[in-house]
């Protein structure tokens, strides 16, 4: 609890004590003629309602200058004034004081849920040990680390710059980016990021960006976005009060003339017409749902998912179709050459070293698993990247490499058949295959597979359990290859042979298709760069893996702080649940006010029905959202 809280709690104690006084005190019949004089009894409950209410009474006069009046302070000083000239004394009293028992309970309630949130905000390093040419350790400011300097981080130190171990071992823990409570072991090679805390071990590093570029910095800065993107249900909430707020109030003024004029009992009108406006006081809509909303987020983020605002939890809550790329989302992405099938008269070896040769400067992990396979075979073998002149990738089919005089292609079918270089077709089904040709000629196959990611058969099969009506697969692998890997899956559908481009007008088709139905969505999980334009396409983009993506962490709406595809089924629950409460709360609160104002305007309810009618289900409706946070994980 801060400072501030306990401060507001403690005003909130004393005005309770010196009000439960005098009520005990008037109603045992103790001092009556204080208690039978109106200025006395004025004056001593006067006490308990400013010690609570000054701020109330402030913000309401604020508001007034504005040109801004009709919220709920303006609401409960006009009643509680109201009450105050028709000599209800202690019903103003209490109004004030219950009134700002919600609104710490609220303060309390924004508190909880802004927890796990706060805790990505102290990932951000204080400081920075850069190790100069001198071997001397200089402490500098975060900001001030250039790319390529060495830093030193000391075992319980949070690591401030993305870089590169270039000297140490440790085990280094996550948990405050990905939730993820097991630390994983880093050694020398290893990328590490900003935000995590070292072990026991001493690490040096090179910074690989500057600070702002970083993790921490981009993930902090989207915390801070996070709060401006409203939910639908919440900019209704918002407009809803801004047209019922001075509503009521003409109401209330109009009850009380009315009721004056036709029965001549003004003060009795008046008192009906100041318990309408307490009745009416917004404030269980107006704190609830943006609670409910926040909590939702707090929740997601301390299972490891950042959601970038609330719209978005509103848009996983209602999602019809899933839409996922293949290689590294629903695939380990590490692939490896499970078969080597050279053309007749050529040896296995001479295919994988062409390939690796064209290949050599390639970083896709195709390109990678065939310079590990050739390394495996022979680990003399070198691969002679100066004799390379030029490489000219073709988007979709593969690439084309000149070396020591020589034209070296290496793609898919689509690439043999547009070069008019006779092939042999591979037989395996499953596989993503390389051809290999030298100068027209073709030299052999190589057959790569990707090894699909334990969970995610399971993932799917619990987003369907959750409303997915669709889950498909988008790749540009060969159709075989995805087609396998959707039938091990159970996935709806398979769209394979993609170019960058067919990606996005696939999912514009898509989301056509998922807009005919009413208030149902497309979300697109992708894991780097070139999935960032279908991210950002999509309803809701979620970026997986995205700890070394920045495009990723630009073009997604919601970001998976790790590559565990269980966390998306989580979120779902998270968004489901944060908008279900959201509706509980709007519902139960309009009720009960509307049951509640009828009885006050026919004087039936008193003020204290009005009380509980505002702060009680307030607080109610802030006891609800708070049970987003009573789990600790929706794994």
């Amino acid at each position: 609890m801060t400072a501030k809280l306990k401060k507001e709690r403690n005003k909130i104690l004393i005005a309770a004590v010196v009000f439960f006084a005098l009520i005990i005190l008037e109603h045992l019949g103790v001092f009556p003629r204080i208690f039978k004089s109106r200025p006395l009894a004025l004056g001593l409950y006067l006490i308990p309602y400013l010690i609570c209410g000054l701020p109330v009474i402030k913000k309401a006069f604020l508001g007034i200058k504005n040109r801004q009046p009709f919220d709920e302070s303006f609401l409960m000083v006009v009643a509680t004034v109201g009450a105050l000239v028709t000599g209800e004394n202690s019903e103003a009293a209490a109004v004030m004081l219950f009134y700002q028992v919600g609104e710490w309970f609220q303060s309390y309630a924004v508190g909880k849920s802004r927890q796990s949130i706060t805790d990505l905000m102290d990932l951000a390093p204080d400081y920075a040990h850069v190790e100069r040419g001198d071997q001397s350790i200089e402490t500098v400011d975060p900001d001030d680390v250039k790319v390529g300097e060495v830093l030193v981080i000391k075992p319980g130190e949070k690591i401030p710059i993305d870089g590169t171990v270039l000297q140490g071992d440790s085990m280094v823990n996550t948990a405050a980016l990905t939730g993820e409570a097991v630390p994983r072991s880093v050694h020398v090679g290893d990328a590490v990021v900003s935000g995590c805390v070292n072990g026991e071990g001493l690490l040096k590093i090179r910074a690989d960006k500057e600070f702002e570029d970083s993790t921490v910095s981009r993930i902090l800065e989207l915390v801070e976005e996070a709060s401006e993107k409203k939910s639908h249900t919440e900019n209704f909430i918002t407009r809803f009060a801004r047209v019922y707020t001075p509503a009521v109030v003409l109401t209330a003024v109009a009850l009380a003339l009315l009721g004056g004029i036709l029965t001549g009992q003004w003060m009795s009108w008046i008192y009906r017409a100041c318990t309408f406006l307490v009745i009416s006081c917004p404030c269980a809509m107006v704190i609830s749902v943006p609670l409910a909303f926040f909590g939702g987020i707090g929740a997601a983020g301390r299972d490891g998912v950042l959601v970038k605002g609330s719209n978005y939890m509103e848009l996983l809550a209602r999602l019809d179709t899933v839409v996922s790329d293949k290689t590294g989302t629903l695939t380990e992405g590490s692939f490896e050459v499970r078969e080597v099938l050279p053309a007749p008269g050529i040896e296995r070896r001479e295919v994988l070293g062409k390939a690796a040769l064209a290949e050599g400067m390639s970083t896709h992990p195709i390109a990678a698993s065939i310079r590990r396979e050739l390394k495996n075979e022979d680990p003399d073998a070198q691969i002679g990247t100066a004799l390379l002149s030029d490489t000219d990738i073709i988007s979709g089919q593969g690439l084309i490499a000149h070396a020591d005089g020589h034209k070296l292609c290496i793609g898919n079918a689509r690439m043999m058949e547009a070069k008019g270089i006779p092939y042999i077709p591979a037989s395996d089904r499953a596989a993503t295959v390389s051809y290999v040709a030298e100068d027209g000629k073709f030299l052999g196959a190589i057959l790569i597979r990707d090894q699909v990611k334990d969970e995610a058969g399971q993932v799917i099969a619990s987003l369907k359990k959750q409303g997915i009506r669709s889950f498909v697969m988008l790749t540009g692998d060969r159709k075989e290859a995805a087609e396998a890997v959707g039938r091990d899956l159970g996935v709806d559908a398979v769209y394979a042979d993609l170019l960058p481009q067919d990606k996005v007008s696939k999912v514009e088709n898509l989301l056509i298709e998922t807009h005919r139905e009413d208030k149902r969505y497309l979300a697109f999980i992708g894991d780097g760069m070139n999935d960032a334009p279908v991210l950002m396409q999509s309803d809701v983009g979620i970026a997986m893996g995205s700890l070394g993506s920045d495009a990723a962490i630009e073009a997604a709406d919601v970001v998976i702080m790790d590559d565990d595809l269980k966390r998306i089924p989580a979120v779902i629950r998270i968004a489901q649940k944060t908008v279900g409460i959201a509706r509980q709360n709007i519902w139960f609160a309009l009720l009960v006010k509307l049951l509640i104002l009828v009885l006050g305007a026919l004087g039936i309810a008193n003020m204290w029905a009005a009380v509980f009618a505002d702060v009680g289900v307030a607080v109610l409706c802030i006891l609800n959202s708070m049970r987003l946070l009573l789990k600790k994980r929706y794994d």
